[in-house]
Formats: C-alpha cells, structure tokens, sequence
C-alpha cells in the first residue's frame, strides 16, 4: 500500500513540474526531493523526515558535532520512536532510561565526548568556554594546539565552574564525568527540541527521571 501511494505522489508530482516549471523565472526551476512517510518540524530550518525507514535531519543536535553522543543519540532515539514506530510511550522511555544511565555512571566515555574547533590563537578569546579552557589544558601538556584544531573534552566533576572543569580526552583517565551535565546541558536540550513542540518544558521531562509511577508528561502519552 505504501509503494502503490508513492508511487501516485510521485506521478501526481511529476505532472505539477510539468505544469509549473515553464512559468517560474528563468534560472529557477523546482525538482522532485523525495518521499518522507512521516515528518517531525520543530521549525522552519529544523526537523525530522522519515525516507525508506531512515531519518533525514536538518538543523538539529543529531547532526551537529559539537554534542555529546549521548545526546545525539537519544534524540536520535526518540525521533525513530515518534517517526518510525508510532510509539510516544517508546519515546518516554527512550529519555527516562537515558537519564537514568547517565546518573548510575553507565554512560561509555566515547558517548561523552565534546568535539569542538578553535577558531582563533587562543590568546584572542574573549569568552572563555570549556573548549578553550581545555585547549589551554593540552597546551600545557605539551601537545600542538594551533587555529582549525579540534579539541575533544569531557565534563568531570567538581566544584569549579563548568568551563574549568573540561578535560582533554587524553587526560580523562581516573576522573568522573558529571551526571548534572550531561543531564542538564546536553540530554534535556537535545530532547526539548522535540518535546518542547509538543508543548512540554524542561521541568517536565525531567520528571521522567524519577521515582514516581506517572510524570506529568502522562496526560500526553
């Protein structure tokens, strides 16, 4: 059934290129894409298609190097719930036992790499972000920092601020990722970005973290 109706868009689309092509300006012509079963728009520039079974992402954290794995799977996750398998309870899962492995420390370190680029000699940074700081911190071991290096950091523990406690992946050895990061600044906004259009905030899904039987989310799945 699927194939048949594919089939007649794509006839239907073909005949409406036909037609309009010939009008539009010089130089400008529209062309068949593609054919997407399901869709998931958060904005304009940022979405979700469904094409044969595999997800199509513009504008997302999924497709971005500057994220965790971790948070680029579980959106990825929960997209191929509500997409793929039609299954929001599936979705609700997906987060909870996500949250829940980062706090149990059940999260592989690879998953937990931050890939960021230095765009400058890094005297001329202003702000100084947890790439920087830990760009400063390899530096400092000896190792070749230069414009266009890619700096690869995890989150550790402690007391400072965020950006100081990035360390270069070389060094990870024997220290701790932070659970309230990766909880905080990576998995939630990840998962917001999907959530958030359904009409739920930050609070809300945070819920499917805890203990409780139901979460305030429940009204909706």
């Amino acid at each position: 059934m699927q194939s048949e109706l594919e089939s007649e868009i794509k006839v239907q689309v073909s005949k409406f290129l036909e037609y309009i092509n010939p009008d539009l300006p010089q130089g400008m012509e529209l062309e068949y894409e593609g054919f997407y079963s399901r869709g998931f728009f958060v904005t304009k520039k940022r979405y979700a298609l469904l094409e044969d079974g595999n997800i199509v992402v513009k504008g997302l954290e999924l497709v971005r190097r500057d994220w965790a794995n971790i948070a680029k799977k579980t959106q990825q996750n929960i997209l191929m719930a509500i997409l793929k398998d039609g299954s929001p309870d599936k979705a609700k899962e997906i987060i909870k036992n996500a949250i829940k492995d980062i706090k149990k420390g059940q999260i592989k370190m690879e998953d937990l790499v931050i890939h960021t680029q230095i765009t400058k000699n890094l005297n001329e940074y202003k702000q100084i972000g947890p790439h920087v700081v830990a760009a400063q911190k390899s530096l400092s071991k000896g190792r070749k920092i230069e414009r266009g290096s890619i700096i690869r950091y995890v989150i550790v523990k402690g007391k400072n601020s965020i950006s100081q406690r990035a360390e270069p992946l070389e060094d990870i050895e024997g220290k701790e990722y932070d659970p309230g990061y990766y909880i905080e600044n990576q998995v939630i906004p990840a998962v917001s970005r999907i959530m958030s259009s359904l009409g739920y905030s930050s609070d809300e899904i945070l819920e499917l973290s805890r203990d409780e039987q139901q979460s305030s989310l429940d009204a909706f799945f």
